[in-house]
């Protein structure tokens, strides 16, 4: 019987790219990957750092007790399960029996409540809004060494969203010097551990071999892929970008409209992009200072600016316009907000006349009594990400020219930033979250002194208050929707706490050998490191 050869080499090569085709398509261990992010975490403790850009960072090593479907439900992850009690008063979670920090001390009773004790300390969460919920707490109990009770002064039923986000640090880690700045010595049990940290330049993290503790929402159980991992501090988008392009990373995140192209059908790479839950980027509008103090110049800029435009700009359609005080992603969100307000110059100007803001100076704008009416923006130079800065500019003219109105852009750094907005000195701050839950309502609308972390527009309304107290009083998710679309209804429409301008979103690029990056469920935000491996190219 005669071979063909030529046939019999030509089936082998098949055989062999069908096998190589298959292996390349399996998850396999080994290899390291260089990741340009555009945030710095300042600090790395993950309980007093703020920004939810460095989640990508620092959940790495620092993981939660409950981790969440896209549903927004719960999946167990270093607690094994939770009950609360049907007040909202009390919760209580089971812990795993089998996990360890990096530094080798096990997660116990103790561990953790020795995390939510810490939130009962002034001096430890200063400046952070862990405060606003440690002093909610009445009590921790360890009933057992797997068990921890968390009880409330009072029914709150959005303390469940916080209590199963909140990083949980090793015990060694509150007797560190490093414990505020964070760093090698604050040990978490994440799939990596971290191993240097560059100041203003990168961080590297190294597998954790006896990681075996992933929540059902990982793609995979057992320890991570990588060997190692390095997040380089890369700020401006272009840079990213080219950093890509170039080969001098494997992934991206944070790309701007003017560069997502580059990505988009083209094979050498891959691109995603995704909403974030929480608050939209918004202007919150200052009741208690300034000419925001009058409500016909908070609603003159709600329903004068043309949101719409801008956006297109200086996105290229790339962004969401946002409508409501939550995302379109977040169970909370009222659609009934979307089109009821905006570009309508005639309303703005008249709503301007009527608050007596009629004369012009010499530059255009609106004046009473000698006082030009001015607004001075505050935006965080550690929140000044995604073409902020332009966009704030583009409002800015668009205010100037359609209602006579003058923003005054001041970007500050963390310290001043904290001074500003205790004072309570400042036309508006410019920012979002991505709290969920109520948790983020509750931050920006509940009464400074009574819990409301961030309240950037001072307010203290009886109605508001009612709503919260109502929404927070009950674990029924039907009436929580109801309270906090009122809520939502009053204080946007009626008495224009914000502008809210666009819908947070991250977008991932990646090089075509990079597998398993992808986006954390619920939240949509890029998630650590865990799941990705590299294809051999």
């Amino acid at each position: 019987m005669k071979v063909n050869s030529l046939a019999l080499a030509l089936s082998f090569t098949c055989l062999l790219g069908s096998v190589s085709a298959l292996a390349a398509a399996q998850p396999h261990r080994g290899g390291s990957l260089t990741w340009g992010v555009e945030t710095e975490p300042v600090p790395f403790n993950p309980q007093l750092n703020g920004q939810s850009k460095a989640e990508v960072v620092l959940r790495n090593v620092w993981e939660s007790l409950l981790a969440r479907r896209p549903d927004g439900s719960y999946v167990p992850w270093l607690a094994q399960g939770y009950q609360a009690s049907p007040d909202g008063k009390s919760f209580t979670f089971t812990l795993r029996p089998d996990v360890t920090f990096s530094n080798g001390e096990k997660l116990t009773a103790g561990a953790v409540a020795e995390n939510f004790r810490h939130l009962q300390d002034a001096q430890y969460c200063a400046g952070s809004s862990l405060c606003a919920m440690g002093v909610r707490i009445a009590r921790i109990d360890t009933p057992d060494d797997h068990s921890v009770t968390i009880t409330l002064k009072q029914g709150f039923a959005p303390f469940l969203a916080f209590a199963a986000k909140l990083p949980i640090l090793a015990p060694a880690s509150w007797h560190s010097s490093q414990l505020r700045s964070g760093g090698t010595e604050i040990a978490g049990t994440g799939p990596f551990i971290l191993e240097s940290y560059e100041k203003g330049q990168q961080a590297t993290f190294v597998r954790n071999p006896n990681y075996h503790w992933a929540p059902a929402t990982a793609q995979h159980q057992g320890p991570a892929y990588l060997d190692s991992v390095t997040y380089r501090f890369l700020p401006e988008s272009s840079v990213r970008t080219g950093a890509l392009l170039s080969g001098q990373v494997d992934v991206i995140e944070g790309i701007s409209g003017n560069d997502a192209g580059e990505f988009k059908d083209n094979a050498d790479f891959t691109y995603q992009h995704a909403l974030n839950t929480g608050t939209p980027y918004s202007l919150f509008l200052n009741v208690d200072y300034g000419p925001t103090r009058e409500l016909k110049v908070r609603q003159a800029l709600l329903q004068g600016l043309d949101i719409d435009p801008i956006l297109k700009s200086v996105y290229r359609g790339e962004r969401t316009r946002a409508w409501g005080i939550t995302s379109p992603v977040d169970p909370l969100y009222n659609k009934d907000l979307e089109g009821k307000y905006g570009n309508q110059p005639a309303l703005a100007n008249s709503l301007l006349d009527e608050a007596g803001w009629t004369t012009r100076d010499s530059q255009g704008f609106r004046s009473k009594n000698g006082q030009r009416l001015s607004i001075e923006v505050i935006q965080a130079q550690a929140t000044v990400r995604d073409q902020r800065d332009v966009l704030l500019q583009a409002l800015q003219a668009q205010a100037r020219q359609r209602l006579g109105v003058e923003l005054k852009l001041r970007y500050v750094d963390a310290g001043t930033y904290v001074e500003v907005r205790n004072s309570g000195k400042f036309g508006s701050i410019a920012n979002s979250n991505t709290d969920t839950d109520g948790i983020d309502i509750e931050n920006h609308y509940r009464p400074v002194n009574a819990g409301g972390a961030i309240n950037y527009s001072r307010v203290n309304s009886p109605e508001i208050n009612g709503w919260l107290d109502r929404a927070a009083a009950t674990l029924d998710a039907a009436q929580q929707r109801q309270n906090y679309s009122d809520l939502q209804q009053y204080a946007l429409i009626k008495q224009a706490l914000a502008v809210p301008l666009y819908e947070p979103e991250d977008q991932i690029a990646a090089a075509s050998y990079v597998h398993g990056v992808g986006f954390r469920s619920f939240k949509q935000m890029p998630e650590n490191s865990y799941d990705i491996w590299l294809s051999e190219h």
